[in-house]
């Protein structure tokens, strides 16, 4: 679904990523770990289109879409649910959710499905999108990237600052995007949820991918994992 080979970026003269290379296959949840100022969010603004000083191969289900700008990256499937989570005090659940597909050739998921995945959206259906919680938002984001028709969903630290009860939701909506084939590349620092949700995990450090790991790999090196990130 998506292969980077060779993505470097810069923010003027200081170089953010080097040489970063990764795969994610169709029906994965992939992770990237890393501590503060790795280039975590800098790698899913570039994957995305929306950082400019950049160079190196981006490909979404084999299309080449290096030099595409984002909106032609989104109606190719690619999925943006940011870490501000972008609700709009003006829209309600349900009208943050009836914005049409973006993607072309691709129907998005229906309302309908979509409340009966995430049931709570459908409960609070005519609540205003900045009236619902962190945890309610990060879930209405997710939820309107997929009405989107996206085949790939970048999400950049969902848990990020919420309970640990809304965190369990979170992990539950992942798992539910996946079981239905969707695909999800996630920026997180939480190596403990990563563990619950991904298939994979990359672990960037100064700008660089400087390992690929599988779930036993993260639950066996847990403390030395947790050291590295700070945390």
């Amino acid at each position: 679904m998506l292969r980077v080979d060779g993505l470097s970026a810069w923010y003027g003269a200081a170089q953010a990523l080097r040489d970063v290379a990764l795969e994610v296959r169709g029906g994965e949840v992939v992770t990237i770990v890393g501590r503060n100022g790795a280039g975590k969010t800098t790698l899913l603004r570039c994957l995305m289109g929306l950082h400019k000083q950049q160079r190196g191969t981006v490909e979404l289900a084999g299309t080449d879409v290096a030099r595409l700008p984002a909106h032609k990256r989104a109606r190719l499937g690619m999925g943006w649910v940011p870490d501000d989570r972008g609700t709009y005090s003006s829209l309600s659940v349900a009208e943050h959710l009836a914005l049409p597909p973006r993607a072309a050739g691709a129907a998005g998921w229906s309302l309908d499905r979509l409340y009966e995945t995430f049931p709570m959206l459908a409960e609070r259906r005519a609540v205003a999108g900045t009236q619902l919680s962190g945890g309610e938002q990060q879930i209405l984001a997710i939820a309107r990237a997929l009405r989107s028709g996206a085949r790939l969903l970048l999400c950049d630290e969902p848990t990020e600052g919420l309970a640990p009860v809304v965190v369990e939701r979170i992990g539950a909506a992942l798992r539910e995007v996946k079981q239905q084939g969707g695909t999800v590349l996630l920026i997180e620092q939480n190596v403990r949820f990563a563990s619950t949700v991904a298939d994979r995990h990359y672990l960037l450090a100064q700008g660089r991918v400087v390992e690929s790991l599988d779930n036993a790999q993260v639950r066996s090196r847990e403390r030395e994992l947790l050291t590295h990130l700070g945390i």
